[in-house]
């Protein structure tokens, strides 16, 4: 959530930084500042009513012991008045405070100067390419076929236990699961992230702290009963696991990862794009958060793109990465970058992380302060988060990239957690 100080200041640099992102911020600007002024106004009146019965109050006991009974008796009678005007007042305050905050969030987050105008994926600028696209057999297929072939995975049995993008992971193809999720936890704490182990369900609050409400609630999968709230990446547990904390500048960088399962109910509709692994409802993932020293957000970024980088290069899958434009980038991001490994059986790129700035956009919601050494006022920390990696579409790759007619080859880097070397 943009801070009401920066939107009063700079209510010009909003509205048009937005544009980049698609986004006509001018009647909600407008809003923020006339409800802003309403608030004020409502506030100081409060306050003077205030000021006015306390004084009233202090001058009433004098009045009856000095015997002057009808002037006390007004007074009191005024400061019956004050006190309802005030309940009036403040009752109007708290509405108007209200109808400020739901003009804040209706906010995305300013998009870096650094990214691209552009309306769709389309528009995206690539950063950077790596990797060699291998030349497979005449008879290589995709994916789905192979899953089949040596079954590995099962979405039948998924759909009969709970519905579509649901899948079974079955014999080599769990075990794959299972040595990718442990290859990328280790490889994230070599790089200095503190795993933990998050819940699954969140509650509004974390859902709010980090962007996902009131923006996604179409997207997740809600526990009425309980009001809880299925969560799409470990980003929001971990992310909150410093909601209302107030940080010293010496515990920066603050870096954790966690691997979860991840729900979405936005799978969409059968076809080639989203086919067999490509789209699901569940699906795992390691996920790499972050929160630094605002000065230094960037070159947190710029670390995270970097570590997730050294992943795709040791499972050996060709890669590009993606500067996203501001038609592509989430409500919450200031700047994000995908990455996209080519699946050469089915001829396209499938995007397997993004790693995103949002420098004080979710801290503000979060009330995730800092204080630097020997100051008293606390400022807003900067988070960051990337998926280091999603598994369904690396594993599609793997499986397509690297299948031979004696089998499909296991990178070397696997070879330790997996057991094996093949698949056949």
């Amino acid at each position: 959530m943009l801070t009401l100080k920066f939107i009063q200041e700079n209510k010009e640099e909003v509205i048009t930084r937005l544009k980049v992102k698609n986004f006509d911020a001018s009647a909600i600007v407008e809003k923020i500042l006339a409800y802003n002024d309403k608030r004020r106004e409502t506030l100081t009146n409060a306050e003077i009513s205030q000021a006015e019965m306390n004084s009233l109050s202090k001058e009433i006991g004098t009045l009856y012991k000095a015997g002057k009974t009808e002037e006390a008796n007004s007074a009191k009678s005024k400061t019956a008045d004050l006190k309802n005007s005030i309940k009036k007042l403040n009752s109007e305050l708290e509405k108007v405070e209200e109808l400020l905050h739901d003009e804040l969030v209706l906010l995305p987050n300013l998009p870096h100067s650094s990214v691209p105008a552009g309306k769709s994926a389309e528009d995206n600028k690539v950063v950077k390419v790596g990797g060699s696209v291998p030349k497979l057999h005449p008879s290589a297929v995709p994916h789905w076929d192979l899953i089949k072939k040596y079954d590995l995975i099962d979405f039948d049995l998924g759909i009969k236990i709970t519905g579509a993008g649901f899948p079974v992971y079955k014999g080599k193809g769990a075990k794959l699961q299972r040595a990718l999720i442990n290859f990328f936890l280790d490889e994230a704490e070599k790089a200095g992230f503190n795993e933990v182990l998050p819940p699954l369900l969140v509650n509004e609050d974390s859902g709010f702290g980090t962007g996902q409400l009131p923006d996604k609630e179409g997207q997740m999968y809600h526990a009425t009963a309980d009001n809880l709230y299925l969560i799409p990446t470990a980003e929001v547990p971990v992310t909150n696991l410093y909601r209302n904390v107030i940080l010293k500048a010496s515990d920066f960088p603050v870096r954790n990862c966690a691997y979860s399962a991840c729900f979405r109910r936005e799978a969409g509709s059968w076809g080639k794009d989203v086919r067999g692994l490509n789209r699901l409802h569940q699906f795992d993932k390691v996920e790499i958060v972050q929160i630094t020293h605002p000065e230094n957000s960037y070159e947190a970024l710029d670390g995270m793109v970097d570590h997730v980088q050294t992943l795709v290069e040791k499972l050996e899958l060709p890669f590009r990465v993606l500067r996203l434009c501001g038609g592509d980038m989430s409500f919450t991001s200031a700047l994000t970058y995908d990455f996209e490994v080519y699946s050469t059986a089915q001829q396209r790129w499938l995007e397997v992380s993004s790693v995103s700035n949002f420098e004080n956009y979710q801290s503000n919601r979060l009330k995730l302060r800092f204080k630097e050494d020997g100051k008293k006022q606390t400022q807003l920390a900067h988070t960051l988060n990337g998926s280091a990696l999603a598994l369904p579409r690396i594993v599609a790759a793997l499986l397509e990239n690297n299948q031979t007619p004696e089998g499909i080859k296991i990178p070397k880097v696997l070879v330790p957690y997996t057991g094996f070397d093949i698949i056949n």
